[in-house]
This record gives C-alpha cells, sequence and structure tokens, in this order.
C-alpha cells in the first residue's frame, strides 16, 4: 500500500518561504501523478497544484500563481511544493495526494494520501 508522507510545514512570517516534501518510502513517485491539496482552518480542502507522471502541472488555485511551484526529484523520489511569499491566508493543512492514472481537482479523486503537515503564516 502506497504511503504518503509530507513534511516541512511551520510557523513562518508573512512574505517568508516554505518547501514541503512529499515522499513514499519503497514506492517509485515517477508512476503517479502527485498533486497537492490544502485545507484552511473552517474551510474545505482544495486543489493547489498538480504534476503529471509526464511531467505536465495544473494549478487549481489561482491565489498561487506566481507563488508556488510543484515539482519532482526523481533521484530522491520527493515531489515539493515550493511556497513564496506567503500569506495569511496560506494557512492550514496540506496533503500530497497520488494516483496511478492523472491529476484529480478533488482530493477524493486521487487514490492515496498523506496525513498532512500544518502550515502557519504570522507575524
Amino acid at each position: 500500500q502506497l504511503q504518503l508522507v509530507e513534511s516541512g510545514g511551520g510557523l513562518v512570517q508573512p512574505g517568508g518561504s516554505l518547501r514541503l516534501s512529499c515522499a513514499a518510502p519503497g514506492f517509485t513517485l515517477d508512476n503517479y501523478a502527485i498533486g497537492w491539496f490544502r485545507a484552511a482552518p473552517g474551510k474545505r480542502r482544495e486543489g493547489v497544484l498538480c504534476i503529471s507522471s509526464g511531467g505536465d502541472i495544473t494549478n487549481y488555485t489561482d491565489s498561487v500563481k506566481g507563488r508556488f511551484s510543484i515539482s519532482r526529484d526523481s533521484a530522491k523520489n520527493t515531489v515539493y511544493l515550493q511556497m513564496n511569499s506567503l500569506k495569511p491566508e496560506d494557512t492550514g493543512a496540506y496533503y500530497c495526494a497520488a494516483d496511478p492514472v492523472r491529476c484529480y481537482s478533488t482530493f477524493s479523486g486521487m487514490d492515496y494520501w498523506g496525513k498532512g503537515t500544518l502550515v502557519t503564516v504570522s507575524s
């Protein structure tokens, strides 16, 4: 069973940066579409960015355009979410999810999910 593990969350000041990592020990993430999703306090979980197994990137949230990026490091078997110019409204739990076929805009569309990592943007 594919198990995803997120890391890299924490407390950061507005305008700062964080890089989240998504790993899956024992599985090759290159074979999966990997998506990042987030859930702000009191809000529904939303898709942020997704990268297909072929490297195509889909952005699901206009508010992160130009600030967030997604990438793979095949050698490290890790997918990253680079978050720059963070804002308080980016606060929330961030989850990575995997699917063997394609990216989905909804968390439930993906086949495998991590437990999340918390990002707090506050001064």
